[in-house]
This record gives C-alpha cells, structure tokens and sequence, in this order.
C-alpha cells in the first residue's frame, strides 16, 4: 500500500481537477447555450450534446494533466471508466434540468443554466472527483503500468509474446 499523499500533493491534485474542470464546464456551458439560444434545441438535447463535448475535453485534462502521474498503460479501460462516471455525473445534471424544467414547470433559459449547469455541476462535481479518484485513476495505477510494461519488455527480451 502506497503511503498517504502529503497535503502539498492533496492541494495540487484538487487545483489540476479545478483547471481541467473549469476547461470542461466552460465548454459546457458554451456548447449548451449556443444549442440552446443559438440552435434553438430543445434544453434537454442540448444538455446530452454539451455534456458529449466536455467528457472529451475533460478526459484529456485529466489523463494527461490532473492524474498523469497515476494513468496507466490501459487507455481503453481508463476512457470506457472516466466516461462511464462521466455519463453518470451528467445524468446528475440532466435530472437536475428535468426536475426544474419538466416537474416544476420552470422553463425559462435562465432556471435551465442555473439548474444544469449550477446546482447540477456542483452536485456532479463532488461526484466526479470522488468517483475519477477511486475507480478511474486509482492510486496504484502508474506502479501498475510500469510493472505491464516492464513485464513486457521482460518477455520480449527472453523471446516470449
């Protein structure tokens, strides 16, 4: 078991997340207006369509900035992870827009941005760092990626496959 992380390293974990999820919440926020006042979508489609681009923007951040020191050699199982807790997390927003939108009846576009994109990040948000942390970017898995690799390189020097 790997020793806790100090303070210092806790504190530069949380402001690389805040960076890579401000790029993919401003991304969202933009994608989701310029469907919803520019394309005229409906606020639901537009919410699934902006929430499609941020996973995107915010995969990349977080491989290969907030959690590049625990990423592992297994892109595919780390993007089909991230972007199951992503849909989950999005989900989160959409029912929050459902709720004030459809439920409530409250339809214009300034309850639909403060619904999904206020109380429905926030909610997404804590959800997002708890959930990348623990099943998507877990601690072990940079010493995980060096011994795939180093095993690797061990069965191609003594001619195995």
């Amino acid at each position: 078991m790997s020793p806790a992380p100090s303070g210092s390293e806790r504190f530069g974990e949380l402001a690389r997340f805040a960076v890579t999820g401000l790029a993919a919440y401003l991304t969202d926020v933009a994608v989701f207006n310029a469907l919803l006042l520019g394309a005229e979508l409906a606020s639901t489609w537009a919410k699934v369509a902006s929430s499609l681009v941020a996973i995107g923007v915010a995969f990349a951040g977080s491989r290969w900035f907030t959690w590049r020191h625990r990423r592992s050699s297994r892109i595919g199982r780390e993007y089909a992870r991230f972007f199951l807790v992503s849909l989950l997390a999005a989900g989160i927003q959409y029912f929050c827009l459902v709720i004030t939108h459809h439920v409530l009846g409250w339809t214009s576009p300034l309850v639909d941005n403060l619904s999904a994109n206020v109380v429905g990040m926030g909610l997404a948000t804590a959800f997002r760092f708890w959930a990348f942390r623990t099943f998507v970017f877990p601690p072990g898995a940079a010493s995980l990626a060096a011994t795939d690799v180093g095993a690797q390189r061990g069965r191609v020097r003594s001619g195995g496959v």
